[in-house]
């Protein structure tokens, strides 16, 4: 148990994830889908972006599906989650998802969000392999205020742990007396958060409100009970009193940047200042100026989102439909938008006119679509501020580009808040303050639509249909094998305290290009440090010539000759990476893209502080990028060459520290240690093939 080797039930991933995903799993053998694979259709499905390339990828999933024996799930039909929670997850089981919000332990199911390699390892008959994780118990107990919905509850238990790093790698085991209070779609919209306190999954006790879920959805077969044995251990405990939890707002650019709105209401010019600077300070380019938006005896915004996994669910939006019958949203700036989260959802919030009490409102009623989430639809002007019902709030999630000149910001608030703001046509308004009667909707689910549109393929494959591939689908490059030794040259410096994956490689605009290894890579850390991508092109052009057999130019004989002076040096065998030094990266997403755009580039290693989550430095891992760690970054700076002598057997031997040395231009060769940190014996030999393409080619399966 404490070296676990896992297999899950399902997989899922979106349009961005699944081709890179089916393409490595192709090029290391794979026949079949093992076991059912969802491949929904939410992320790149505004098919206007880039031209033809978006329904070129959901016309290649389709195919896939066809081909290996899949589940497509098409356009705009529901989001990932969603279709999920309705279709796949039940009581006892495990779900692997290429979305870091692959949450459904309030149904029972333990789901984890990962990069793209970790599902290509299933793919391939592989299992993915952890340490025992730890459990930290959230104990609810109290029933929430009316008004109080579950980002409030979800908002407040980020911005307890995630800065401390209480339940970073764990999972979160809701128990307790409150549960009974939360009907399943709370619970759900507080579960699909967890992702943000970089836990590494959650569970949930079950009951008779789980046991109806699952046969409202056509599975009662799935239901089991789950709970704590009469005497269970934590390695931590947060205790929450559901009854206490006040209206609250995320302010940019961060989940965990919470407060409840009656305090920024008591004190919104330095609040707001306060957090305007410390955003600023994150930002290449245009500058928030979030103060602006205190005038009139209120704090006033210019749009709210309600949206996707978290927000779109049904008991939300028949909230909203609450707060805004009868009224309207205005005709000023302030602008509303509502996104269901699946199909089936959406139909019956049609039958029960929860949609037309939205639209009679001035409010837009959209498609099942996961935009809002990533920074693609409904980007605010430039300048505004957009109060929003999903997940994320990091730089750039609205769709702004600062280097542009353009910037807006986004701040995270419960749906019936930002309805409740609606109503007063922007002034930022607590949900707690209206004096409002919530109805009890019935819901029934009609499976039927997705029985006349999903392609339910597993068990089914087809081995002679062919792929179809668009012009922008490209296999993955060749990636070489770790050498003896590594030179190294830092060309990015970054010292922010985290570095999300968002500012590794950015979440809208360049997610049509995600099926394109190449092209993507240009996009590599361009919000955060314009000059990487020119930076390490160079070092990747010094490399070929080398492998070329050209002459070394000036620049790397003279790190060589400061290298020959304090250690031994072989220049024919040792290969020529880039790398970054981050404090802390890969916090937010899963996308393995975080790390293969880099690997493209050239990259061989990163040097950091720590790893923001697990599936980060997994996804370093799967691309055959060696994740140092470092104590003391002062030892070099950008521009500076390191060298690693004796890596590769470092790696092959589970070694945890190694002496490097780095080497100014122009000086002297200077000792610091770098460490690896706990490899499985499997991590270890894909680091040293160089990714994890080449380990299966080098290790298939029997």
């Amino acid at each position: 148990m404490e070296h676990l080797k896992m297999r899950f039930d399902s997989l899922t991933s979106h349009d961005i994830t699944y081709v890179g995903i089916i393409q490595t799993a192709r090029a290391s053998g794979m026949k079949e889908f093992p076991m059912p694979y969802v491949l929904t259709n939410c992320h790149n499905s505004l098919c206007a972006v880039g031209g033809t390339i978006n329904e070129d990828d959901h016309m290649f999933a389709l195919s896939a599906a066809h081909k290996y024996g899949g589940v497509y799930v098409p356009t705009n039909m529901a989001v990932i989650h969603s279709f999920n929670r309705e279709m796949m997850a039940g009581c006892g089981k495990m779900i692997l998802g290429s979305d870091s919000h692959t949450r459904y332990g309030a149904i029972g199911a333990l789901s984890v969000g990962e990069g793209g390699g970790e599902l290509a390892k299933q793919l391939v008959g592989r299992t993915y392999d952890m340490a025992r994780p730890q459990a930290v118990l959230i104990y609810l107990e109290g029933e929430p205020r009316p008004g109080v919905g579950p980002q409030d509850v979800a908002l407040q238990i980020c911005g307890a742990v995630y800065k401390n790093g209480y339940v970073k790698n764990k999972v979160m085991e809701f128990v307790g007396p409150g549960i009974k209070n939360l009907p399943m779609e709370y619970r759900n919209g507080i579960d699909v958060m967890t992702t943000e306190t970089t836990c590494w999954s959650s569970i949930w006790e079950t009951d008779e409100a789980t046991e109806e879920y699952l046969a409202i959805h056509g599975r009662p077969q799935d239901y089991r009970e789950l709970k704590p044995a009469d005497v269970a251990y934590y390695d931590g405990c947060v205790y929450i009193d559901l009854s206490e939890i006040e209206s609250s707002i995320a302010l940019p650019m961060h989940p965990s940047n919470v407060i409840t709105i009656r305090e920024l209401l008591e004190n919104p010019k330095d609040i707001l200042f306060d957090c305007q600077e410390k955003a600023n300070q994150q930002i290449v380019g245009a500058k928030l100026n979030l103060v602006s938006k205190v005038h009139d005896g209120g704090v006033w915004v210019e749009q709210g989102l309600v949206a996707g996994c978290s927000g779109g669910t049904f008991d939300n939006i028949c909230a909203v439909a609450d707060i805004l019958r009868g009224q309207s949203t205005g005709n000023g700036a302030f602008t509303m938008s509502v996104y269901p989260g699946s199909m089936p959802a959406y139909l019956q919030l049609m039958k029960n006119g929860a949609l037309a009490d939205i639209a009679a409102a001035g409010a837009i009623v959209r498609e099942c679509f996961c935009g809002p989430c990533f920074g693609a639809g409904d980007t605010p002007a430039n300048g505004e501020l957009s109060i929003r019902h999903t997940t994320r709030n990091f730089p750039n999630r609205e769709g702004s580009k600062p280097g542009e000149g353009q910037m807006s910001g986004v701040a995270l608030m419960d749906a019936r808040s930002i309805a409740a703001t609606a109503i007063h046509h922007g002034k930022l308004t607590p949900a707690t303050d209206l004096d409002i009667q919530y109805h009890r909707y019935s819901y029934a689910f009609d499976k039927s639509v997705y029985d006349k549109r999903v392609y339910f393929g597993f068990g089914k494959a087809e081995p002679e249909h062919e792929l179809k591939f668009g012009p922008n689908i490209k296999d993955w490059p060749e990636q070489p094998a770790l050498t003896q030794d590594l030179l190294l040259k830092v060309c990015s410096y970054i010292t922010d305290p985290v570095t999300t994956t968002d500012e590794l490689i950015p979440s809208g605009e360049a997610s049509s290009y995600r099926s394109n290894p190449e092209r993507l890579s240009e996009f590599t850390l361009s919000r955060k440090d314009p000059g990487y991508v020119g930076r390490s092109k160079e070092v990747r052009q010094l490399e070929r010539d080398r492998a070329a057999g050209k002459e070394l130019p000036e620049e790397v004989k003279k790190v060589y000759e400061a290298l020959s002076k304090v250690v031994s040096v072989d220049p024919a065998h040792t290969d020529i990476g880039s790398t970054i030094f981050a404090v802390k990266p890969g916090d937010g997403s899963a996308r393995e893209q975080a790390a293969s755009c880099q690997r493209v580039l050239g990259a061989s290693a990163n040097l950091v502080k720590e790893y923001a989550t697990k599936r980060y430095r997994s996804n370093c891992i799967n691309w055959g990028i060696v994740p140092f760690q470092v104590q003391d970054a002062s030892a070099f700076a950008l521009g500076d060459w390191v060298f690693v002598p004796g890596v590769r057997q470092a790696v092959l031997e589970g070694k945890k520290e190694m002496t490097a040395y780095a080497v100014k231009p122009g000086g002297e060769a200077t000792p610091f240690s770098l460490f690896l940190g706990e490899l499985t014996p499997d991590e270890r030999e894909i680091i040293a093939d160089g990714c994890l393409i080449n380990y299966y080619r080098n290790h298939p399966v029997d």
